[in-house]
């Protein structure tokens, strides 16, 4: 097996939070060195937030920080500017998730950093991307969940629009800017010449969004919030078990559909005119969950997904944290893996993906210590003597 894929890539990373730092943690699972840099004192609000903190330690941290190295640097000042300059100028790409014009204002807008590295990729993402009226403004991943189109499609249609249990919006963002710098990086290989991946929230998320724009434009239809379906898309449903529990069938598909009327002991329902096909089933939904629900309701989970599975029915339970830690097939994949942590010990945490078969990423630290690599850095990279260091400490510059 070789090294990792992008082990030949530098990386400087100014954002904060997850929009920006999560494209950095996909960066930095295959491979390429990602130099954090962070607010002396202070650090990442990340190394604050999440729902759990035994020992008063961020839970989330550890993971939107694994294999990265931390440095401290003042941005808002001359000496600390300076810095990242010259961190820049022996960088691949400059990875920041401010509001547009903030890089500009602290001397280090894309011209002028491209005079000094011609080279580096400056992946910038933001609300609303760095162009247009909305530019300026401030914009979280729920705005821009909003103004994609995501959160009025999601939820039931009695309630106002809900929203997924994470933070949605910043991860899609995070991931197109991903995409954005590995396809800039390699179009420097052929031009020499790096360029901005302005990637925006709300565009990322409109970019999920299917075929919701044609309908509107060609057809007027505007979707609604529809619960666990999806309208004209039948049988694909959450159905009730004998023991409480509850089985999801996703058996939409004309052929799959026959399968699972063949499972139900009932080969008429694929030959009845109301679910023969995609279009009848989706017409018919109501009913023809009525019917399934009343077969699924015979059957313990366990029992009624072996029966699924032995016919080749898609199918399967909603999984909490608890069930995945107890499934073979994580087990089987190294979906979770377990990684070495000062205070909690073995901390587990989601694997690299998508896998690679010759050149696969890994987890090798999770998220440092404010600070801990400012000597291998500053000293090792820059060159910076022990006393330099010391005196940007004492200033509070590092």
């Amino acid at each position: 097996m070789r090294g990792l894929p992008l082990g030949d890539v530098r990386v400087v990373e100014l954002g904060q939070l997850l929009a920006g730092p999560f494209c950095g943690q996909l960066l930095g699972d295959f491979g390429a060195e990602i130099i954090k840099v962070e607010d002396p004192g202070r650090g990442d609000p990340m190394r604050q937030w999440g729902r759990e903190k035994p020992h008063g330690t961020s839970l989330w941290w550890p993971v939107v920080a694994r294999n990265k190295k931390s440095v401290t640097c003042d941005l808002r000042t001359a000496e600390g500017q300076d810095l990242v300059r010259r961190l820049v100028e022996r960088a691949d790409v400059l990875l920041e998730n401010f509001r547009p014009g903030t890089l500009e204002r602290w001397g280090m807008s894309p011209e002028r950093l491209h005079e000094i590295n011609p080279g580096l990729v400056i992946t910038r993402v933001t609300g609303f991307g760095q162009t247009g009226p909305y530019a300026p403004r401030a914009g979280y991943g729920s705005i821009g969940e909003a103004m994609g189109g995501i959160r009025y499609v999601t939820g039931d249609p009695d309630r106002p629009p809900s929203r997924a249990g994470i933070s949605l919006g910043d991860s899609l963002a995070a991931t197109h800017a991903c995409i954005g710098t590995l396809v800039a990086l390699h179009e420097r290989e052929r031009s020499g010449k790096g360029q901005v991946v302005d990637s925006a929230i709300y565009e990322a998320v409109l970019a999920m969004m299917e075929s919701m724009l044609p309908e509107w434009q060609q057809a007027s239809y505007q979707r609604e919030r529809t619960g666990p379906v999806l309208p004209n898309v039948s049988p694909s449903n959450v159905y009730p078990t004998a023991d409480g529990d509850s089985v999801l069938i996703a058996a939409n598909q004309d052929s799959v559909f026959r399968r699972l009327a063949t499972t139900m002991g009932a080969d008429e329902l694929a030959a009845d005119e109301r679910y023969a096909t995609h279009g009848a089933r989706g017409a018919h939904m109501a009913e023809l969950d009525e019917t399934i629900a009343r077969w699924t309701a015979g059957f313990p989970a366990d029992e009624l997904l072996e029966i699924l599975h032995r016919d080749g029915v898609p199918a399967g339970r909603i999984y909490r944290a608890a069930d995945m830690f107890d499934d073979p097939h994580f087990a089987a994949r190294e979906a979770i893996v377990r990684v070495p942590h000062p205070e909690f010990g073995e901390l587990a945490m989601q694997n690299v993906v998508p896998k690679l078969s010759d050149t696969p990423g890994s987890v090798r630290s999770a998220g440092p210590e404010l600070g801990a690599h400012n000597d291998e850095v500053y000293g090792g990279l820059l060159g910076l003597t022990g006393e330099e260091i010391a005196r940007l400490a004492a200033t509070g510059i590092i």
